[in-house]
């Protein structure tokens, strides 16, 4: 049940180091009460899929990974009820099997649900939310190791604060989620988008699929993919058009960087299949060890999109040695407080970086700077240099949320540095892997 962290003392992509040398892996809630209670620093940790300190603790990490079954799912109110540890992928083959989809996923479907749901990780569509909007009801244990429920129902407008909560209220053992029909879904992916018919149609073009993912390396004057996944009725087996506002329907799959093999990349040509295994961008039977990349994102507001493309545009040289691959994708407001999609649709620009710490640290200034005066929030998981200050400015529910953690954790046993410096007190960017 416990184990020195030797071989995962590091996250997914190695870039960071957890500072706590004991790692539990319980089997209960009964097993995961008993480590809280005892506890004096505890936090959850997920797939370790987060580029900096937010999921690091000084003392004891409970590893959910084990708690990773389907409890129930309930076909009067549409929900399926889940333990934390469970991943997207397994979850999504699950319901596909009981006739049920989720609405929307990742594109990575080997992340778990609390850790994405904590953190507001998104997939893509002008009408999809990011995943933490699916969630209704959440058992949490507190930190006297009592076991509590959490809901919509029972909570009303506070349960908004209570869902993206950075593991900073408890430790989340189970969620329940709204979940619809299964269906299918279709992906085709279409090359060299000219950058001209981008910039003029973005909304368009956002509008086309049920979800829609651009890729490019901000060089050329062109968006190199296109990734749109149609959802696809009875009977709906189209052929693809050969062009798509001036782009060309790439003739072989792609992976988003397009000198990788597509091999571990979800089915295109148009052929339809469950959702679940097309609205990710990678196969689930394609489990990476480790990521040679770091990672960084901003959510810019959807009416700031355009003159957000060209911001980074103009940054494309500075940009070019460190960058493997951008992906563009839009999510729909919510009401979560600390979304960064609250009560705003957003664009996310997504970096995907070389491992080259130093090197990114020294372009990140410049891109927020770019980007701040058009509302830019930043993934909470990824890297990013913002300040405190700055982040406390464009969250109008962070006293809100601030309050709350007091109250369900007034002596700090599940806060790390990550949150006692961005949302309890003003302080230095926490990021340095």
């Amino acid at each position: 049940m416990i184990d020195s962290m030797d071989d995962t003392k590091h996250n997914w992509a190695g870039n960071f180091k957890y500072s706590t040398a004991r790692r539990h892996y319980p089997e209960t809630v009964d097993q995961v009460r008993e480590i809280v209670a005892r506890a004096g620093k505890v936090k959850a940790l997920g797939t370790r899929h987060s580029f900096n300190s937010i999921a690091d603790c000084s003392e004891d990490h409970i590893s959910l990974s084990r708690l990773d079954r389907v409890i129930r799912i309930d076909p009067d109110r549409k929900t399926v009820t889940v333990e934390a540890g469970i991943r997207y992928g397994h979850l999504g083959e699950h319901l596909h099997h009981a006739g049920y989809a989720l609405k929307n996923m990742a594109s990575l479907p080997h992340i778990s649900v609390a850790g994405a749901c904590a953190t507001a990780t998104h997939g893509s569509g002008d009408a999809n939310g990011n995943l933490a909007t699916a969630v209704t009801a959440m058992e949490m244990v507190m930190a006297d190791g009592k076991l509590v429920e959490l809901s919509r129902e029972s909570h009303g407008s506070q349960f908004d604060g209570m869902v993206v909560a950075f593991g900073g209220l408890g430790i989340v053992t189970s969620l329940t989620l709204d979940i619809v029909p299964s269906f299918l879904v279709r992906q085709d992916v279409y090359e060299n988008l000219p950058w001209a018919q981008f910039e003029k149609h973005f909304d368009a073009i956002a509008a086309t699929a049920y979800s829609v993912s651009f890729f490019t390396d901000w060089q050329k004057d062109r968006v190199n993919q296109v990734w749109l996944k149609h959802r696809v009725e009875d009977g709906d087996f189209r052929e693809p058009a050969p062009t798509f506002f001036g782009a060309a329907l790439a003739p072989v799959e792609r992976h988003p960087i397009s000198s990788v093999s597509a091999e571990h990349c979800t089915t295109q040509h148009g052929v339809p299949g469950p959702c679940h295994e097309r609205l990710p961008h990678f196969r689930m039977d394609f489990t990476p060890s480790s990521g040679q990349e770091l990672q960084s994102e901003y959510f810019v507001p959807r009416q700031n999109a355009v003159a957000a493309f060209a911001a980074v545009a103009g940054m494309r040289e500075s940009i070019r040695p460190l960058l493997q691959i951008s992906e563009l994708r839009t999510i729909a407001a919510d009401t979560l407080w600390m979304s960064p999609c609250y009560r705003q649709a957003c664009v996310a620009i997504h970096f995907t970086w070389k491992p080259d710490w130093p090197g990114v640290r020294s372009v990140l200034p410049m891109i927020e700077a770019n980007l701040a005066p058009l509302g830019a929030r930043p993934h909470w998981a990824k890297l990013f240099t913002f300040s405190a200050e700055y982040l406390q400015s464009r969250y109008e529910r962070l006293p809100d949320f601030r309050r709350l953690l007091l109250q369900f954790d007034p002596r700090g046993k599940f806060r790390n540095e990550f949150l006692d410096g961005y949302i309890l007190k003003e302080a230095r960017p926490i990021l340095s892997p």
